[in-house]
């Protein structure tokens, strides 16, 4: 471990800085769900608590064999203790990013020092798609702190007394595997494997006590395996996917994660070798310029076998391993890459602490022009965009930039650190923006919470029906459940289980032309807002841009 030389003044303003992005983290808690993932899973993890069912997992009382159930059995039970509400499904995956906040305090401590803890968990909390992940929360909150809290625990099982350590590290090996699938034992088993091989332990690497994890960590994953055969092994006859005699244990161990690597399973992509490399250059702002040199740096050192007091490799290993595997592999996106955010935040602050006791004032230059870029990108998108202000946006946005400029100057702390410090709360000030002015404007354009919010306000004893119209958002909000229908079944009179009916504008029309007697209730704005555009964000090109969305009865 590299030892602080004294108390640094900086701990105190990362301290209150660190506070304020973990309450910043909860920002977003209200702002409704987005499509189609987190309505996905929440409504999963609805039906999961209203059935006490946590054995079968199930989407528009359907069979789902796509995730793992370690979310929903968490998210689930935490609409239990507090409702069925968009914060609580939120919740969760929040808890588990400040997880990850933690482990990667500990493990930074462990290696470096203290402000290098404090600034990797300051990089961690401020990279962008953290900020936006607190708000979309899918599966990779939860891997953000599960992957981290299992490497911290093997690097301890490396020096001495490893009993506990091995079980705590296999625990959250196996709670990340029940996550997202066996791929998320890469970048925990590269950081280990990595470490013992770069320093030539080997008595180390071929100890039995690899078995012994091995086996712990199949026992903790043996419960998402009874759940998988349960469901899908001791039923054949189920349609999954568009086939029968699927085997869940199968599509958990082999399709969902080699079929997506390959792009030879039932859910394909497309592969770009390059896709990460340019992703993290937005999703690690505003300090990828700082980690693509921390990771080239970290790779020279080891090339040319320069030894330092604090030379670990865990965090370099797991981050190169798992970006190298990502991407070869044929189903790519921009969120799979926070699961290597905390060793990623710690190479950048080791680099960060580097430049400043050497006095090196590049980077903060750099990084000054990153304040200016994002600050008038923010203001690009407030002036074209025009979105809603609220008061509260406006005071906290205010008191934000007031720290901007001046928190800096008020603590006795070198020059040298302002452009890392402003970086770190302009990002606390695009979180802002985002969750308090941007994002809660930008979810009126979502027909589905908009089309539910109504129903329930209007017409709160009814069943809904839906003809191929998809928002998983709306079914999650809605008080009644929706039920499937198409043209040929409404016009024949055969559907009777709702007479009012969510479609889009071409299924409308499909019903007047098979002379199916409707009525009007109500038009929606329908936008896929996480796939945005120039012409959507300008107010003058964005009406062209909307798709309708309808309510209306049978007559």
């Amino acid at each position: 471990m590299l030892q602080d030389k004294g108390q640094h003044p900086i701990h105190h303003i990362l301290y209150f800085l660190n506070g304020l992005a973990i309450l910043l983290c909860f920002s977003g808690l209200f702002i409704p769900l987005m499509d189609p993932d987190a309505g996905v899973y929440a409504s999963i993890s609805r039906t999961m608590a209203a059935n006490n069912d946590y054995v079968n997992l199930y989407f528009q009382e359907t069979d789902w064999l796509d995730k793992p159930h370690f979310p929903f059995w968490i998210t689930a039970v935490f609409f239990k203790l507090f409702g069925y509400y968009d914060w609580v499904y939120k919740l969760p995956g929040i808890l588990f990013v400040l997880l990850g906040a933690y482990y990667t305090y500990r493990f930074a401590v462990k290696f470096y020092n203290k402000t290098i803890a404090l600034w990797s968990v300051f990089i961690l909390l401020t990279a962008m798609h953290i900020i936006i992940s607190n708000n979309d929360v899918r599966a990779e909150p939860f891997l953000t702190g599960l992957i981290i809290a299992s490497i911290y625990h093997f690097s301890n099982t490396l020096i001495g007394n490893w009993g506990w350590q091995l079980v705590w590290a296999c625990f959250f090996a196996g709670l990340a595997v029940m996550t997202k699938g066996i791929f998320t034992l890469i970048p925990i088993g590269a950081a280990v494997a990595g470490q013992l091989i770069l320093k030539q332990e080997w008595k180390q690497l071929f100890h039995w006590k690899w078995i012994l994890a091995l086996l712990l960590v199949i026992l903790f994953i043996s419960p998402e395996l009874y759940c998988l055969w349960k469901q899908f092994d001791t039923h054949p006859e189920k349609i999954v996917l568009g086939s029968q005699q699927v085997s869940g244990i199968r599509f958990f161990l082999w399709d969902s994660q080699f079929g997506r690597f390959f792009n030879t399973g039932p859910i394909k992509g497309k592969g770009d070798k390059l896709f990460f490399l340019h992703t993290l250059l937005w999703a690690f702002l505003p300090w990828s310029l700082i980690m693509y040199t921390a990771l080239y740096s970290r790779i020279r050192q080891g090339i040319k076998k320069i030894n330092t007091p604090f030379t670990e490799w865990f965090t370099l290993c797991s981050s190169l391993m798992t970006l190298l595997v990502f991407s070869f592999s044929g189903f790519q996106l921009p969120h799979y890459t926070n699961i290597i955010f905390p060793m990623l935040a710690i190479l950048s602050a080791v680099l960060i602490d580097h430049q400043v006791s050497k006095g090196q004032i590049v980077f903060g230059k750099i990084q000054n022009g990153l304040i200016v870029l994002m600050l008038v990108l923010v203001g690009g998108l407030l002036f074209f965009y025009q979105p809603a202000l609220s008061i509260l946006f406006i005071i906290a946005a205010l008191l934000l930039l007031i720290l901007l400029f001046l928190l800096p100057k008020l603590s006795p702390v070198s020059k040298q650190w302002y452009p890392y410090l402003r970086s770190g709360i302009t990002v606390l000030f695009i979180a802002i923006f985002l969750n308090l002015c941007f994002y809660p404007d930008l979810l009126r354009y979502q027909s589905g919470n908009q089309g539910a919010a109504h129903m329930n306000k209007q017409f709160p004893t009814e069943p809904l029906g839906r003809l191929g119209i998809y928002f998983p958002s709306g079914e999650f909000y809605l008080h009644q459940p929706t039920y499937r229908s198409s043209v040929e079944e409404i016009s024949l009179k055969k559907f009777s289980k709702a007479r009012i009916l969510f479609v889009t504008a071409e299924e409308m029309e499909q019903l007047e032309k098979a002379g199916v007697a409707i009525k009007k209730l109500k038009s929606f704005d329908e936008f896929h807002v996480t796939m945005l555009s120039l012409k959507f964000i300008n107010p003058k090109t964005r009406q062209k841009e909307l798709k309708q969305h309808y309510l209306i009865r049978l007559l």
